[in-house]
């Protein structure tokens, strides 16, 4: 092929090559970017995602500080009303505490007038019995042999007053008797119902140390050492009848604190306070309830 020809036919093979080429390049160029583009849309797709999860916890915190707040406010507010019903219920207990401070020192007052007025009672009982023992002598030789055999029971032959230590009847803050204490009662009343003594009456008489009544269980059955005297006079009254004791023969008196033997200085002292006495009247010598006649 002559030289010419085939420098034609090379050109014309370039003209035909040179458009292919150029058209290639821009479709490789918009492959990829569609599918940058397409990749970009993911993204775009996962952050709007990620974005809305994020403002509904937002919306959810907010909602929840809210309900907090909420609550915080309603217990100040509780607490403040239940501060304002402390301080009225505490005003309301000092006034009450007030009342029951004046109304003790009146129960003082009123006690010790009612042991001064019980204190000329026996005085008065004594008066009329001349003082002296209305047992007999067989009757007193009777007591004093059961003195003898129960230390803790002692018995004046001079005046015939039966004392009844602390412990031989009841234990400290009870009226309850001591198993032991009833033999002894027992041979009292046999004593007492024999015939030298059938026309004597007696009057029972109950006292305390000055200790406070202690223990809500003491407390209920008996509130004040008045009422702790008293019922343990009953309780002797009670058994003296249950040996065969005439009822009408006893009478029974409580004197609290207001007649110790001896200063309630020490426990030993109390210990002495604390007993149970036992007054022999002549049958002249009415006991309480009985020295007046009654009008029918």
């Amino acid at each position: 092929m002559p030289r010419r020809m085939r420098w034609g036919l090379g050109a014309l093979l370039i003209a035909a090559l040179v458009p292919v080429g150029c058209d290639v390049v821009p479709r490789n160029r918009l492959v990829e970017t569609r599918q940058t583009a397409a990749a970009l849309r993911e993204e775009v797709l996962t952050a709007e995602a990620e974005r809305d999860s994020l403002a509904a916890q937002y919306d959810s915190a907010v909602a929840m500080a809210e309900q907090e707040r909420a609550a915080r406010l309603a217990a100040a507010q509780e607490r403040d009303a239940l501060m304002a019903n402390v301080e009225m219920t505490e005003r309301h207990a000092a006034k009450l505490q007030a009342g029951l401070d004046i109304a003790n020192r009146r129960l003082e007052n009123l006690s010790g007038e009612r042991g001064e007025l019980q204190g000329k009672y026996i005085n008065l009982l004594r008066d009329v019995g001349g003082g002296d023992s209305p047992l007999s002598s067989s009757a007193t030789a009777r007591f004093e042999e059961l003195a003898s055999r129960y230390p803790d029971f002692d018995f004046d032959p001079l005046t015939g007053i039966s004392k009844f230590g602390p412990h031989v009847l009841f234990e400290s803050g009870k009226a309850e008797l001591n198993p032991g204490a009833v033999p002894l009662l027992r041979e009292f009343a046999e004593i007492m119902s024999s015939p030298e003594a059938k026309d004597l009456n007696i009057l029972i008489v109950g006292h305390t140390d000055d200790e406070r009544i202690a223990g809500g269980a003491t407390r209920e059955k008996h509130p004040t050492n008045w009422h702790l005297s008293t019922n343990r006079a009953n309780e002797v009254a009670t058994t003296l009848s249950a040996a065969g004791l005439a009822e009408s023969r006893m009478g029974v008196a409580g004197y609290s604190k207001y007649q110790p033997v001896v200063r309630n200085r020490d426990d030993s002292n109390r210990a002495m306070n604390r007993r149970v006495e036992i007054y022999v009247l002549a049958p002249e010598v009415k006991v309480a309830g009985a020295m007046f006649p009654t009008r029918l």
